[in-house]
């Protein structure tokens, strides 16, 4: 690792700027005049600078995460199936069960356990909309916001799809907040003051997205339970009524953030006579915008923090994208199409929407492993985000809880999924040896009690995947 040595420099510049004749005879009789002869004595030497210290050594950098080595070991595939088999046979598990672990380097399927059977992924099923908007999206590109003018009197507040707006400044380092209402309504104001207006009505345009707001397939308790919001064009932190993982969201997201920007007009001067729902004309001059963070750090974000909404967005963006209608229907259609298009095969995959919440999804569990095995092996970087980005066990997002002792800890990368009766996580292990292999365990109808069984039995499978020699609980 290269060192640097720290230097420092301290420079003084002193200008005097003196007008007349008076006024240089007054500046040289206190020798402030270089090069001339003065009534006073020559100073003494200035004391040299002095020498930096040297730099104090940082401490050695330990890797998170170790390097897949092309010549480790391949697991035994028939221990690797004895143990997978176990865990599919345990009494916590649920009666459908499904276990696919594959070598990245190869692609060598070490178990296949019902593989090709369509279960229901619950979270999993995020990591295909991932995949569909980091390949079928420019990952760099960002959401924008926008106002424009509609005539005299009436500026339109335009979503673009970003449900992550700051009801304050916004904040450049942060994925939910990147884009700030308050920064818009600068711009804004700004501008009408030009124009010399003083009062405006506020329209909101939402008609990106269509279609309901709700998907068909999700319960009253996953709203008001604060699982999910309805999904929008725009909406401030997500919808959320307070600041909790969970809290009771914004029945109209897209109004009340049309409310809040509308009372920002108010604080910076601009009288609102109203707040209502229109669309931007096409031909509107603009008067503001604001840009989301980019479609990887939100898609990033939907990984780790498993956000129904934010992913339900995303989803809908890649649809918008291909130009099929923004709503449910429209991304589901979208999201498998282009999972396809980059070469998985998605044969039995079925998306009641693009989060996994609803009922009605089906993914067999050798479509994720399929994926994550093309998103890791390297000749496909434009599926590496849904590798790298996914959570690290010990420490990241859903993952942040479990594998925190054993040899899985730091070296699983994957997306966990949870439904009342359905346990999945599927995603990248590194083993002790240094084999990177993709899995991905899937169970249904899980007995009464709720996740920790099941979860408990399929964080051993994965440790022993890893070549830890530990048993079952």
């Amino acid at each position: 690792m290269a060192r640097s040595r720290a230097a420092r420099a301290t420079a003084v510049v002193v200008s005097v700027l003196l007008a007349g004749a008076g006024a240089y005879a007054t500046a040289d009789a206190y020798d402030v005049v270089p090069g001339l002869v003065t009534l006073e004595p020559e100073p003494e030497p200035a004391p040299p600078f002095p020498t930096a210290p040297a730099a104090v050594p940082g401490p050695d950098v330990v890797p998170v995460l170790d390097v897949a080595d092309p010549a480790a070991p391949v697991p035994d595939a028939a221990a690797l199936t004895a143990a997978a088999q176990a865990a599919v046979d345990h009494r916590w598990m649920g009666e459908s069960t499904a276990v696919v672990v594959r070598d990245v380097l190869t692609g060598e399927t070490l178990v296949d356990l019902a593989g090709e059977t369509p279960r229901e992924p619950a979270s999993t099923a995020k990591l295909l909309t991932v995949a569909a908007a980091v390949t079928s999206l420019d990952p760099d590109a960002t959401v924008s916001t926008r106002v424009v003018a509609d005539g005299a009197g009436r500026v339109v507040l335009v979503g673009g799809g970003d449900m992550m707006l700051s009801a304050g400044a916004g904040e450049p380092e942060a994925t939910n907040g990147r884009a700030g209402l308050v920064d818009l309504a600068a711009q804004v104001v700004r501008e009408l003051r030009l124009a010399g207006t003083t009062q405006v009505e506020v329209a909101v345009d939402d008609t990106l997205f269509t279609g309901p707001a709700l998907n068909p397939g999700w319960t009253t308790e996953h709203s008001s339970l604060g699982y999910v919001a309805p999904v929008a064009a725009l909406a401030v932190n997500i919808a959320k009524t307070r600041e909790e993982p969970y809290p009771p969201r914004h029945a109209d997201p897209a109004l009340h953030a049309a409310r809040t920007f509308a009372d920002l007009l108010v604080e910076q001067g601009v009288a609102v006579s109203g707040v209502v729902r229109g669309t931007a004309p096409e031909s509107a001059r603009e008067l503001g915008s604001v840009e989301s963070a980019t479609i990887r750090e939100i898609a990033r974000y939907a990984l780790h923090t498993s956000d129904n909404t934010v992913t339900e967005a995303l989803g809908r963006l890649v649809a918008v994208g291909a130009g099929l209608p923004g709503s449910f229907q429209g991304a589901t259609t979208a999201v498998l199409a282009a999972v396809e298009e980059a070469g998985v095969d998605v044969t039995g995959a079925r998306l009641s929407d693009a989060s996994g919440l609803a009922a009605g999804s089906l993914v067999p569990a050798a479509t994720l492993v399929n994926l994550m095995t093309l998103a890791a092996d390297g000749e496909h970087p434009e599926l590496l985000p849904v590798a790298v980005d996914a959570p690290v066990s010990g420490w990241q997002g859903t993952l942040a809880d479990r594998l925190l002792e054993g040899p899985a800890r730091g070296l699983v990368r994957a997306k966990t999924g949870s439904l009342p009766g359905t346990t999945t996580l599927a995603g990248t292990v590194l083993t002790v040896e240094g084999r990177l292999l993709a899995f991905a365990v899937m169970t249904n109808e899980t007995p009464p009690g709720g996740q920790l069984g099941p979860r408990r039995v399929i964080d051993a499978l994965v440790q022993q995947i890893a070549g830890c020699d530990c048993p079952l609980p």
